[in-house]
């Protein structure tokens, strides 16, 4: 991308919100936008620029929100309309912008347009979804009867029998999350209004939930295909039908010419991509073709995937440096993507891929935050993670609230699988790990609510909590603050040049950003062994320290979990 000219949102900071853990205003365990109001200060003071909302729309919840059943409206849940516009508001107010979550490639079976839909094979929006018939020599409800052998993402078939009408419709997650048709261009015309209408109400972008799965394949006659079977069972990988499927690049650059073209403002789109390719991130986000601002991708957090994410395995830093590397360059001239480690489906960094414990908790969370800020690329914090929170001690199967990982147990424990492997699973990996409140202070609840709160909050919220780091200069929020800092005011660290240094070195990270005779040096050591920096990198040594998340002991060697950034 030139740095000419270049956009605002490459200098920016992107802070995640998932609502109904960040902060409760009435008392019911749940938080809500009242919450959010109250807490604006603290990310003024943290210095991001952008609030992405996760769902607040009207949900019967059963993928917390991101089954929705009325675009246009919040729920109750969470406050009013009006309580979102004064949000609105408020973030303008002290110069941040607000980032709707777009669900638009599933609805909740509650949405009146499902409930048409589904009133009969005869209703003027039956095409507004998948419905298909058993398959061929199958009676409705026999055992393979699904039009597709297509796994769902939370278990199970992707198809639903719909009884009184003989026909299944396509979900690809929850069976109460029927996916949209987007082949019918009453369902994107409706979409799109629904888009303006949000922007006309003052949101200034969105970030598309699951946005490369909208195309399906589908033949001239409407069928859709079997993927290859998945071992251990009779589903099969569906996935080459609905990612980044044929038509996608035309909906994306349809969606923008009818929602943003000629509209006065500074908007962003966020494509979250589940399984994009770089050279697929290339085209979505080349600036050229209008399709969308960043994809959010996954192929780092996938990196300590086993055979699924149930059976994960120590992330190979040589690994993480090949796939970042190729992102960086395969994006250097043209797109952008997005940086993250944690969000709502997502276990906590620091316990994923740093150390958690005592001793390395802080410098290990500094380290991390440190290594993903000086990308290029748009930088996303997640709730709790400026203030090092990490995953929860789940004691049983009673404690999780996650959908994905209560039908996991389910299915795993019929499958004869023992209750303490599934567990030990789920308290890495699960969901629930992103939502456990957010930790404001010492108190019984953490500060987030004056009731019972709806999933557990971390007993460790005692000692690692927002009200303690505040006035703390080394406290992981300080070194956030920091570094968000770093990128508003150095023009290197949003659009320079990225080079990797020590590719396979198995615990330093190190690589240069430059731009316009500028240089950064990065050197972060993932690991609880000190590392030879004065062999490693010699130039760091006795370069001007920019920013370090440790007092320097020894120049010439990096402690363990030790980040500095320095200008040579």
């Amino acid at each position: 991308m030139p740095t000419a000219n270049a956009p605002w949102w490459t200098r920016a900071v992107v802070y995640q919100v998932y609502p109904r853990s960040f902060m409760d205003s009435d008392g019911d365990g749940i938080g809500d936008l009242g919450g959010v109001l109250r807490r604006l200060d603290h990310l003024a003071d943290l210095g991001v620029d952008v609030l992405w909302l996760s769902p607040v729309y009207p949900s019967p919840q059963a993928d917390n929100g991101y089954d929705i059943s009325d675009y246009q409206d919040v729920d109750p849940l969470f406050g009013s309309l009006e309580t979102l516009d004064e949000l609105i508001d408020q973030l303008h107010r002290r110069g941040m912008k607000l980032l709707m979550d777009l669900v638009v490639n599933h609805t909740s079976d509650q949405h009146p347009w499902f409930m048409e839909s589904r009133s009969g094979p005869d209703s003027p929006k039956r095409d507004w979804y998948w419905w298909r018939g058993p398959r061929e020599g199958f009676a409705a409800g026999d055992p393979g009867a699904e039009p597709t052998n297509w796994h769902s993402f939370f278990s199970g078939s992707v198809w639903n029998l719909d009884e009184p009408s003989g026909e299944y419709y396509l979900h690809l997650f929850d069976r109460r999350q029927p996916d949209l048709n987007w082949e019918n261009p009453e369902v994107r015309e409706a979409i799109y209004e629904m888009m303006r209408w949000w922007l006309d109400r003052g949101v200034d972008g969105f970030r598309m939930d699951v946005i490369n799965m909208i195309s399906k394949d589908v033949d001239p006659d409407g069928s859709l295909h079997d993927g290859p079977p998945l071992p251990g069972g009779p589903y099969g990988d569906g996935s080459a039908s609905y990612l980044c499927g044929p038509r996608i690049h035309e909906f994306l650059q349809e969606l923008h010419r009818e929602v943003f073209a000629g509209r006065e403002g500074s908007f962003l789109t966020v494509g979250e991509m589940p399984g994009v390719t770089v050279e697929e991130a290339r085209l979505f986000t080349d600036p050229a073709r209008a399709e969308v601002d960043m994809v959010f991708q996954f192929e780092h957090v996938d990196l300590d995937h086993g055979p699924s994410k149930w059976d994960p395995r120590p992330l190979r830093l040589l690994d993480l440096k090949a796939s970042f590397g190729r992102w960086q360059a395969a994006l250097a001239d043209a797109g952008w993507n997005s940086l993250y480690w944690d969000n709502h489906d997502q276990p906590r960094a620091v316990s994923r891929f740093g150390d958690d414990s005592p001793e390395c908790r802080r410098d290990s969370a500094t380290c991390l935050a440190t290594l993903l800020h000086l990308h290029r690329g748009t930088p996303y914090v997640y709730q709790g993670e400026e203030l090092g929170m990490a995953n929860h001690p789940f004691a049983g199967i009673g404690d999780f609230r996650d959908i994905e990982s209560i039908n996991h147990y389910a299915e795993a424990r019929a499958a004869g699988m023992p209750a303490d492997a599934l567990l030990a699973a789920l308290r890495r990996m699960s969901r629930d790990n992103a939502r456990t409140p957010v930790q404001w202070d010492a108190s019984p609840s953490a500060g987030f609510t004056t009731g019972t709160p709806w999933l557990p909050v971390n007993p460790d919220h005692d000692e690692w909590n927002a009200a303690a780091q505040r006035k703390d200069p080394r406290s992981v929020l300080a070194h956030y603050r920091r570094l968000i800092a770093l990128r508003h005011e150095d023009p290197a660290v949003a659009l320079g040049d990225f080079t990797m240094l020590l590719p396979a070195h198995e615990e330093v990270y190190a690589f240069t950003r430059s731009l316009d005779g500028t240089t950064l040096l990065v050197v972060c050591n993932l690991s609880r062994n000190p590392q030879p920096l004065a062999e490693l990198v010699p130039d760091a040594v006795s370069a001007e320290l920019v920013l370090g998340n440790l007092d320097v002991a020894d120049p010439a060697v990096l402690a363990p979990w030790e980040a500095r950034v320095v200008r040579p």
